[in-house]
């Protein structure tokens, strides 16, 4: 690059930063934010807990009703990248054990009861732990790599201090592995989704083996290509496969598609964005289960009527950070009133570069207020000139004549 390519390009990110800048000054209180002193890297949101994965190494529990920290995990040696949540008790649905991942390459189990580590994987991958998926009833975790390979974990016996055992993997995609989603379709057998920053999403069948230790192989069932580069986000369920990608657009593809590398007759249109698109959030896959998705593209939170598959309806949009915003999450919020009733409301959680975790009532977001009318700026009118001079001159004779 030329010593003027790089001036443009210092002169570009400065305009960038100053533009930020302005912009925190304008949204400082915006979704009653609470300040990290990291970025916020992944998040989820279980009973108006935030377990929070930062850059600074560790693992943050935040309570959102007051924003004090509850609990600091500390172990990572990496910026902390993934997080998900496996039962102590098989079948309790307790979600006790967190089970995070890093760029320090492990994969550790938390018990958030005591704040303990019970145990890590040490070179779990050859690069960054990017992707986390539990399959609660197979007790199955399967991890995403900047490695390219996909690896499946025992999890039978979560509190055991030993490193997980391998339990297979999937050395297919030629590009990291950000993204991973699935359903167990019985005690032996799921469906998995992994997506590249290639764009590439592939589907696979696991079936479990019946030898000793029983391991787990993936059959490729399908490629699917509709994005033309990096997924940042994947979500599967009712039937519907969901994409967040930096090609600038969300894709819903019905499971229904008989060959998902061919072209539907009518396929459910892209929703296309202003820039790329890094996380969404499908009401429908929500204990909510209301046909609304809210998609993060840049700052800016987008909310969208679903009704129609064929044809979302953008029901409003909120520049809601200063920085990209990173993940979206539903939080129910619980509030017990003067009266003594405990009400139920649904907030939107999001999370950005901005260091910033900000909540939004859906209500509201749902039903926008109407943009402020703009402020027609009234120029003033020029007396008529008196002869045929220009302005300029007009000026120079009103000078004269003082003199």
């Amino acid at each position: 690059m030329s010593t003027s390519d790089n001036f443009l390009v210092a002169e570009a990110q400065l305009e960038l930063d100053q533009a930020r800048k302005a912009k925190a000054e304008l949204t400082k209180t915006l979704g009653d934010p609470l300040e990290l002193p990291g970025k916020a890297l992944a998040i989820e949101v279980q009973d108006g807990i935030a377990w929070i994965a930062e850059n600074t190494t560790m693992i943050r529990k935040l309570e959102l009703e007051s924003g004090k920290t509850l609990q600091l995990l500390k172990g990572h040696t990496g910026p902390v990248t993934a997080l998900a949540f496996c039962d102590r008790v098989f079948g309790s649905e307790d979600k006790e054990i967190l089970i995070t991942g890093s760029w320090d390459k492990s994969i550790k189990l938390w018990d958030t009861t005591t704040k303990q580590l019970i145990s890590s994987t040490a070179n779990a991958h050859d690069d960054f732990v990017k992707s986390l998926h539990v399959f609660p009833p197979l007790r199955l975790l399967v991890s995403g790599s900047s490695d390219k390979i996909v690896r499946f974990w025992d999890i039978s016996s979560p509190e055991s201090t030993e490193s997980l055992k391998s339990l297979g993997s999937i050395s297919s995609h030629t590009r990291p592995v950000e993204c991973l989603d699935g359903q167990a379709l019985s005690d032996t057998s799921a469906v998995l989704y992994t997506g590249d920053t290639m764009g590439v999403i592939k589907v696979w069948d696991l079936e479990k083996d019946s030898s000793s230790p029983p391991r787990w192989n993936a059959r490729l069932r399908s490629t699917i290509n509709h994005h033309r580069t990096r997924i940042n986000e994947l979500r599967y369920g009712g039937g519907n496969l969901w994409t967040a990608s930096a090609d600038e657009t969300v894709r819903i593809l019905p499971e229904e598609s008989p060959n998902a590398t061919q072209v539907k007759e009518n396929p459910p249109k892209p929703v296309e964005h202003p820039v790329a698109v890094r996380a969404i959030l499908p009401l429908p896959l929500t204990d909510l289960g209301e046909p609304y998705l809210l998609t993060a593209a840049g700052d800016i939170l987008r909310t969208y009527d679903i009704s129609d598959l064929s044809n979302p309806e953008l029901l409003g949009e909120v520049d809601a950070h200063w920085h990209d915003i990173t993940a979206i999450r539903l939080w129910v919020r619980r509030a017990t009133g003067e009266d003594g009733k405990t009400r139920v409301e649904p907030w939107i959680i999001t999370t950005s570069l901005d260091q910033t975790i900000r909540k939004w009532k859906l209500t509201e977001l749902l039903n926008p207020p109407p943009p402020a009318p703009k402020q027609i700026e009234e120029k003033p009118v020029a007396p008529p000139s008196r002869s045929n001079l220009t302005e300029e001159e007009e000026r120079e004779l009103d000078e004269l004549m003082d003199d």
